[in-house]
């Protein structure tokens, strides 16, 4: 093959995409240009960019699998505990904060940058070929890999403009240009191509920004109490790094009433079956108050904000006494905190307030809790047997003393802090405790008052989040999926009529089409097109039969 005929058949196969060219590696010229065009060229190469996007699945594992400050603190304390050695590295590493770490960011805006210096040449290389005419026809047809050949006795010029109507109709861009017509077809592969990587772009972002400006809370409410959305009500509160109280959308709501139903019988005694809480809300700090049930997966939205039903529990009601028989705490619900699926549940009681010994000096009372909705009866373990009120039983064991509440250090109200508390003791000198059904009373060794299990009440968990860029997110990925199987299915394809005087005087018709890959369907499509075109234009005579179209 000559260099001209070399030439003329890479001309006519340019641009059938606009994916930049990859050129042998060389080295930069002197200079701190130089060195600066080289370094542009090598991140917003294509291989650089998947390079980058590799590196950040593969950052991403440590983070799934480490625990993160972000989503669990306790379970960070607990891994310095277990890992004393390991812990401190990994912290100087930042794998308890992948996703802020520095070099996590460093790859997700080095793959933002790639992406970008990839897409945007790319795209306007695009748009230019939209705007301009598919290639003209290479001269020698011959050397494409589908190419047919056959004489009619119709004038060239009538070859040509059926040719180009035909391939019109076809959905070809299509046009004269000489002897042949040129056309071209498949632009939404490159469409789809380029909607990936922009919708990639818009992920990228959507993720970062709902990161930055997220926040997410949890808030234990009993029946009948309310919840207003303020930092200050929450048990506990994360946010992104740019998120302010100025984002918290305006709204409460009361926890009417929780209902659970659970499986009676079976393989699967004691699963789930409903989940629901009853709430009413208002919108705003005078907004009309509505009524509504959320449950399991099917959360309230309120503007930015969903409310999930996370979790659910018990909540014994006590009436606490002192030694003089005056009410200290009056049918008061303290939640206790599930420990397994049966909702074996414990926590504290504490009595801050008001209570004064037999001696009548002031002190206070703390009480560890055990709990179990349906409890198994005399001498069987201390283990609810089933989730649901049943047989419920409440377990106590009383402190008195300090505790410890007015120290300035904060304290979890679901434990009891016993270093400045002295134990009741029974009989025996042991730890006073008892175990009370509903109505029952625990009284206090030494006429130090009393204690009456008086009923119970439940809670319910809610999880408040918001993270913006959500939908911009989910938008992102499914045109990202719509713009990968475009790339893949559809191919762009170019096709040439010429049709020309041969040295006989009799019209000599030739077809040929190039794709980017080799396919057979392109061979296939042009016999289908060269067939509807013999059949306008046969052979001059009758024993004649054209050339079908043949992969080479």
């Amino acid at each position: 093959m000559s260099k001209t005929s070399t030439d003329d058949v890479a001309e006519a196969g340019s641009q059938l995409s606009t994916a930049p060219k990859e050129e042998a590696p060389s080295l930069p010229a002197m200079g701190v240009i130089g060195w600066a065009r080289w370094f542009w060229r090598q991140l917003t190469s294509m291989r650089v960019a998947l390079l980058l996007l590799l590196l950040l699945s593969l950052g991403a594992i440590p983070g799934s699998l480490i625990p993160q400050t972000g989503t669990d603190a306790t379970k960070v304390d607990q891994f310095y505990q277990d890992h004393e050695t390991l812990a401190p590295l990994y912290e100087k590493l930042g794998l308890f904060h992948v996703y802020s770490s520095v070099w996590f960011s460093a790859i997700y805006i080095l793959l933002f940058v790639s992406l970008i210096g990839c897409i945007v040449p790319r795209t306007w290389q695009f748009v230019g070929q939209l705007r301009g005419r598919p290639p003209r026809a290479p001269r020698r047809l011959t050397r494409l890999p589908a190419y047919t050949t056959w004489r009619t006795g119709t004038a060239p010029e009538e070859v040509r403009e059926a040719a180009l109507k035909l391939l019109k109709q076809r959905r070809f861009r299509a046009h004269l240009d000489g002897d042949a017509v040129a056309a071209e077809k498949g632009y939404l592969r490159e469409v789809g191509n380029l909607a990936f990587h922009i919708a990639l772009i818009v992920m990228l972002t959507a993720f970062a920004w709902g990161q930055l400006f997220k926040y997410e809370g949890n808030k234990l409410v009993l029946e009948g109490d309310g919840f207003s959305n303020t930092l200050t009500q929450y048990d506990d509160f994360k946010s992104g790094n740019l998120w302010s109280q100025d984002d918290l959308d305006p709204f409460s709501f009361t926890l009417k009433d929780f209902k659970g139903t659970y499986e009676a019988s079976g393989p699967n005694k004691g699963t789930p079956r409903t989940f629901e809480a009853r709430i009413t809300y208002s919108e705003g700090a005078y907004g009309e108050e509505k009524a509504t049930t959320v449950k399991v997966n099917e959360p309230l939205e309120i503007d930015g904000s969903k409310v999930y039903l996370v979790s659910h529990g018990y909540a014994p009601i006590v009436t606490v006494r002192d030694a003089d028989g005056d009410v200290v705490v009056d049918h008061e619900a303290y939640a206790l905190l599930p420990l397994d699926a049966n909702v074996t549940s414990s926590g504290a009681i504490k009595v801050m307030d008001g209570y004064r010994n037999a001696k009548g000096e002031k002190e206070q009372l703390g009480f560890n809790a055990f709990f179990l909705p349906t409890y198994g009866g005399e001498g069987s373990t201390m283990l609810s047997t089933f989730p649901a009120l049943l047989n419920p039983m409440l377990a106590l064991s009383a402190y008195h003393g300090d505790l410890g509440v007015d120290s300035g250090i904060p304290q979890s109200v679901y434990q009891l802090d016993d270093k400045n508390l002295k134990e009741f003791k029974d009989s025996d000198g042991e730890l006073y405790k008892k175990q009370l059904k509903v109505g029952q009373t625990m009284k206090l060794p030494g006429g130090n008052g009393s204690v009456t299990f008086e009923g119970i009440q439940e809670w319910a968990g809610f999880q408040v989040t918001a993270q913006p860029g959500s939908g911009w997110a989910l938008g992102g990925a499914l045109v990202a999926i719509f713009g990968l199987a475009g790339s893949l299915f559809i191919q762009r394809r170019r096709v040439w009529v010429r049709a020309a005087p041969g040295p006989d005087g009799v019209t000599v018709v030739e077809m040929a089409g190039l794709g980017r890959s080799e396919s057979a369907k392109l061979p296939e499509e042009l016999g289908d097109l060269a067939g509807v075109l013999y059949d306008t234009f046969p052979e001059p005579t009758a024993e004649s039969t054209p050339e079908r179209a043949e992969q080479k």
